[in-house]
């Protein structure tokens, strides 16, 4: 039989003995689905060998999970026109994921059947000359530049989907903001939809749902500050919407400060990322486009930036 998909995993020096099924679900967060067709068709081996779910595995062992494909319920949502000529960014890369700097300006994905130019595109034709596909994990908006996760097969979305969702798997940004910010804090106000207008997000809008960022100052003045951002929950236009509510709205925002007329000064500069299987914990940075650099020097905020 051909395989679509192959995953080997050799358990570490450290690996404490597990039945093979909490290997799976508890440790690689692999979903029951998944689960479900490898037992059955009988395409987890151990050392070669096919497990039962109940028996043991431990340190040293060879993990072989194979996938046809059907066990994918969408394996074709990767159909990404490649670009011919991509211009792609690339921070870090291994068997299964890409991590990729997405210039301001381009979509992260395609809104329609044979749409060009995005940064799904790209990395596309990246992988054009390889077995491997372009599969969405999350996105950023149009305007903001930064660390983008791309998974290379679809065996790992669930897992980097549920690193996302639990918090293990997260960004932190750098805006330039309106005025002067305080030194650090909380901004805690429930984000929903606008009721007049259904593009843009405003706090305490339609069908409101928690909504919680940290912020740090790193450089201010009376003009401009400099902050850190994290996202302790994920809603649409979070740090746009929380920022501009607090009076300090990102310079060049279009939705939420549009009088500014410069591009948007929001960039996500690293990536905690989880890797898939071996579980571990790595910090990737995306560096400052040139522009962003410039204005932080125009403005006095250079000293203090990460």
């Amino acid at each position: 039989m051909k395989y679509r998909w192959q995953i080997h995993e050799k358990l570490a020096d450290n690996q404490v003995p597990k039945p093979l099924r909490k290997l799976l679900h508890d440790q690689w967060l692999l979903p029951n689905r998944l689960i479900h067709y490898l037992r059955i068709r009988r395409t987890v081996l151990v050392n070669g060998n096919y497990r039962s779910m109940n028996e043991i595995v431990e340190k040293n062992d060879n993990i072989q999970l194979l996938f046809c494909g059907d066990e994918i319920r969408t394996p074709t949502a990767n159909d990404y026109i490649p670009s011919s000529q991509s211009h792609l960014e690339v921070l870090y890369e291994n068997r299964d994921l890409l991590v990729v700097n997405k210039p301001r300006g381009q979509k992260t994905h395609p809104n329609y059947h044979g749409e060009t130019g995005t940064l799904m595109n790209d990395v596309a034709g990246y992988l054009a000359h390889s077995q491997n596909n372009a599969y969405m994990v999350h996105r950023i908006d149009l305007q903001t530049s930064g660390a983008v996760i791309v998974a290379k097969n679809p065996i790992v979305v669930p897992i980097l989907n549920r690193l996302i969702s639990d918090g293990q798997i997260h960004r932190q940004y750098l805006a330039v903001v309106e005025g002067e910010m305080a030194q650090s804090g909380k901004l805690d106000w429930a984000i929903g939809r606008n009721p007049v207008n259904p593009h843009l997000h405003q706090v305490n809008g339609q069908n409101a749902q928690p909504a919680l960022t940290y912020y740090e100052t790193l450089a201010s003045n009376h003009e401009r500050s400099l902050v850190k951002l994290r996202l302790a929950t994920g809603r649409t236009h979070q740090l746009r919407v929380h920022l501009a509510h607090s009076g300090h709205p990102i310079v060049g925002d279009p939705l939420y400060n549009p009088s500014s007329t410069e591009g948007m000064l929001l960039h996500g500069v690293s990536q905690k990322l989880i890797l898939p299987f071996v579980m571990k914990s790595l910090n990737i940075s995306a560096p400052l486009p040139s522009y962003f650099k410039n204005y932080l020097v125009k403005y006095n905020l250079a000293k203090k930036q990460i």
